[in-house]
């Protein structure tokens, strides 16, 4: 495994706990998303992760080891991409990489190369004070790139992105995941989670409420009906019907036959629909 927490809790002086006995683990390879609303303690889970804050109660190994027990070398082998955008601002883009990139003892890719990956290489000689929020996102996920991470830490990695960046954005992250980084993702984005994550935990008032595969939650939780548009000339009409016994019905089979189907939908729930469910809490 690439992170084993077992009973992690932890508490900002002598308020109650932000993060209380929680347990999961995350395999090498995967994407592991964090889901909850603001305040559910998800910042301060990542936050422990990458050694920001000590004082844990609990197991935490990250690569085998106790978090406690890494030392420097540890960020020699993360990245992070925090929410909020974290560059010099008198800089210019490749100036913030080369100078993030002389961080590392270890070999580092070409600020170049970066830059293409999150669509900021024509912007590469402008000072960042002349970026826009969503051109910083994107600076700041190169940055977090820019060791070749065995261990990727996201949070709210698509906040402030149009639809089309968002996109290149995402189809990073499937890519860093593909060739073998492991991707820690925090978000209350359930679209962004259901597309990308290959696990999520459902984190509400400091505590797991649920974890597993985006398509085995919504299954679990689906009512297993699918709904039919048919009809003619412009016409349409919407039935639904049960999954049991849908080849046998008469209504179904007479819709086929006359070849009035325009539509065929599984009637899954979202996964924000589940979270809710399991919750008894709204994203916000």
């Amino acid at each position: 495994m690439m992170i084993e927490a077992n009973e992690l809790t932890f508490a900002y002086g002598g308020r109650p706990p932000s993060v209380a006995a929680l347990t999961f683990s995350v395999a090498e390879g995967e994407i592991f998303g964090f889901l909850g609303p603001s305040g559910a303690g998800k910042s301060t889970t990542q936050k422990i992760l990458i050694r920001l804050l000590r004082g844990y109660r609990g197991d935490l190994r990250v690569m085998g080891r106790p978090v406690k027990s890494w030392g420097p070398d540890y960020f020699e082998r993360v990245g992070v991409c925090f929410e909020l955008p974290g560059n010099y601002r008198k800089l210019t883009a490749i100036e913030n990489l080369r100078f993030f990139a002389s961080f590392f003892r270890t070999p580092t890719l070409a600020p170049e190369e970066v830059l293409e990956w999150v669509g900021l290489r024509a912007d590469a000689d402008k000072r960042v004070e002349q970026f826009s929020k969503g051109m910083q996102t994107r600076l700041n996920l190169a940055r977090s790139l820019i060791n070749r991470p065995t261990l990727l830490f996201l949070d709210e990695p698509t906040s402030g992105l149009d639809p089309g960046n968002a996109r290149i954005v995402r189809d990073l992250i499937r890519r860093e995941r593909d060739r073998g980084t492991t991707v820690f993702l925090t978000t209350h984005d359930m679209h962004v989670a259901d597309e990308l994550c290959d696990t999520v935990g459902f984190l509400v008032n400091g505590r797991l409420a649920r974890v597993g595969a985006p398509s085995a939650l919504r299954l679990e939780h689906s009512s297993r009906l699918v709904e039919i548009r048919s009809g003619v000339a412009g016409a349409l009409r919407s039935d639904r019907f049960s999954l049991e016994g849908l080849a046998a019905n008469p209504l179904f089979q007479k819709l086929i036959a006359e070849k009035r189907i325009e539509s065929i939908h599984s009637l899954e729930p979202s996964l924000e629909d589940v979270f809710m469910r399991v919750t008894g809490e709204r994203l916000a």
